[in-house]
């Protein structure tokens, strides 16, 4: 998916790789997590937001339908996860709640994605890239009535091809402008492409933001050959599931004509959509999850496209 040639890999990615492996493998073996490189642990909110993530992420909420968590509980839930600097890809599984997210905006095609969701009563997750904000810069305040505001860097590039000073200063410089444009908070990130590594993981948590990936594709980035609308809504139907966070892109009309497929199976089927923290604030990843990775979200499921 990615389709960029990475090459040869600069010299800070092997020097940064242990401090996410540290933390992650002190906190899912029950154990508190120190404050990453700077302070002490004591009555820091970031080092006891480590030390709590793990077992909060292993007991689900019961609160998957109806009202959703408040904005407090769900920030709340954000910053534990960002203290973990562990890329999350899916929810626990344990509810009815989905999350469907959309990247690359804002653009021309934003609000018809927002109208589409509108109507059919659903929330989402827009992932703003900074050039793209300063050419749309009244649509990510339009974003927010609906969705939660995530960054996606300031020019989309893959970021482990860069230096790391270059790195920071992409996903700095997308989250100050998305925080300008929207307002806070702003405490979501999507590397582009989902390419990532320790080192990016580890300053995007330590910068108090939760990391998102996905586990199902939509395909509607695909180049080769490009989906339309029909295999898009297919894709998604047949891979949704509770808990799933669903990858999509705001600014590809074939997308827009794909949601008019998907929303309504969601309802059908009695999934509701929902932003990407009340998804991590009802339905967490439980530790295992996390430390799989991908994996721990399950296989894709082959199924059918007959449930609509």
């Amino acid at each position: 998916m990615i389709g960029i040639e990475r090459g040869r890999r600069r010299s800070w990615r092997s020097a940064r790789i242990v401090f996410p492996a540290t933390v992650a493998l002190a906190v899912l073996a029950g154990c508190g997590a120190g404050s990453s490189g700077s302070g002490s642990s004591g009555g820091h909110p970031a080092a006891t937001a480590r030390s709590t993530a793990a077992s909060t992420a292993a007991r689900p909420a019961t609160a998957t339908s109806g009202a959703l968590p408040t904005p407090a509980a769900q920030q709340t839930a954000v910053a534990r996860f960002a203290g973990l600097a562990k890329p999350i890809f899916c929810g626990g599984r344990h509810g009815k709640l989905v999350a469907l997210t959309f990247d690359d905006g804002p653009g021309p095609y934003t609000h018809y994605a927002l109208s589409e969701l509108g109507k059919a009563g659903q929330r989402a997750t827009f992932f703003l890239v900074g050039k793209s904000v300063a050419r749309f810069p009244q649509l990510p305040p339009r974003e927010r009535s609906l969705a939660a505001i995530g960054e996606h860097t300031m020019t989309h590039p893959d970021l482990p091809t860069l230096a790391f000073a270059e790195a920071k200063a992409e996903i700095a410089g997308g989250r100050r402008v998305a925080l300008d444009a929207a307002g806070t908070p702003v405490d979501l990130f999507r590397p582009p492409y989902g390419a990532h590594d320790d080192a990016i993981d580890a300053y995007v948590g330590g910068q108090g933001m939760a990391e998102i990936l996905w586990d199902v594709d939509s395909t509607d980035s695909r180049v080769s050959p490009p989906a339309d609308y029909r295999e898009i809504s297919a894709t998604v139907r047949r891979n949704v599931r509770p808990g799933s966070i669903v990858l999509m892109h705001e600014n590809r009309g074939q997308t827009i004509r794909a949601l008019r497929g998907i929303l309504p199976v969601l309802k059908r089927r009695g999934l509701r959509s929902v932003t990407v923290p009340e998804l991590l604030a009802a339905d967490p990843p439980t530790a295992a999850q996390l430390k799989a990775g991908r994996a721990g979200c399950g296989p894709v499921q082959p199924g059918t496209t007959s449930g609509g």
